[in-house]
């Protein structure tokens, strides 16, 4: 069963990130974000009230959670959805593969607990490798957008970072994983509505097999379900040997994204690909020593 739950996180997470790149094109970005979390919102606080789980959050607790479903649901994931206009989805998941990075160095700015040289060292790769990435662009012609992608790709995780910093001081008012992740989610709804909104977008979602085939894997799969099933196994086999699903996500997000997007990469883009995905080997070693009350996921 365990095996089950881990594999059926690595896949369900490595989708999405194609899942995605579906959606790109049909409609602006933050109107795929906002009818996701819409629909994600729909079916969690269903499932919470018909389990007589559903809870209010304190007037404490509403700031940080605003500030969590900003970083979580919203704003990170219009640098998300954005980057995957410039790159090819399997690299944006490979970057994002570095928050397990960010969090690290977030932990000691945040909360004083100090790296360790395996993360410093890890942080390193992490960063050449996207060098690498970038300089690897510049190869094919097109190294203004490659950087472009990137540099929103890094903002969509440094966002996603400090969600989860957020979301340890969300775990003091004892509203519970789930009900912290729903009410999180609909003020991240709510500030997509209100950017849609302002700048004049249409909330129309697009009737297409494409478009809507990529939002009910999003909102079910990758949000809900996704999710669930993270927390089923790391309540079997604890939240540090759960984790390590994001490590192997990308691998999967690569190999889809090879065959369906015709992905093309240069060895210097390959190399740094690799050099990504060894740092946050290396620095994960340091993230599995903390376990933390809470940590959200992307995917």
């Amino acid at each position: 069963m365990n095996a089950l739950l881990f594999l059926s996180v690595v896949l369900i997470w490595g989708l999405t990130w194609f899942a995605i790149h579906l959606q790109l094109g049909g409609t602006t970005v933050d109107v795929a974000i906002f009818w996701r979390f819409a629909v994600s919102v729909v079916l969690l606080g269903s499932g919470l009230a018909l389990t007589g789980r559903l809870r209010r959050p304190s007037r404490e607790a509403v700031p940080w959670l605003a500030g969590m479903g900003a970083c979580l649901f919203s704003c990170n994931f219009l640098a998300i959805y954005s980057s995957e206009m410039f790159l090819p989805s399997g690299i944006v998941s490979v970057v994002f593969s570095m928050s397990v990075i960010l969090n690290v160095l977030n932990q000691w700015l945040f909360f004083r607990q100090r790296p360790d040289i395996r993360a410093l060292i890890g942080g390193m790769f992490g960063v050449c490798g996207v060098a690498m990435l970038l300089g690897g662009g510049a190869d094919t012609g097109a190294a203004s957008s490659v950087g472009t992608g990137l540099a929103l790709a890094l903002l969509g995780t440094t966002l996603f970072s400090c969600g989860n910093m957020l979301s340890r001081r969300v775990a003091r008012f004892d509203l519970g994983l789930p009900n912290a992740v729903l009410w999180a989610m609909v003020f991240g709804v709510f500030l997509m509505g209100v950017n849609v909104f302002t700048q004049g977008h249409s909330f129309m979602p697009v009737m297409t097999a494409r478009w809507l085939g990529g939002l009910g894997y999003l909102a079910a799969m990758g949000t809900v379900a996704g999710f669930l099933f993270y927390l089923m196994l790391a309540q079997r086999i604890g939240a540090d040997r759960a984790a390590y699903t994001t490590i192997l996500s990308p691998v999967i997000a690569l190999g889809v994204s090879a065959f369906f997007e015709g992905g093309h990469w240069s060895e210097l883009m390959m190399a740094g690909l690799f050099l990504i995905l060894c740092g946050n080997v290396v620095a994960f070693a340091r993230v599995r020593a903390v376990r933390q009350p809470m940590e959200v996921e992307q995917g």
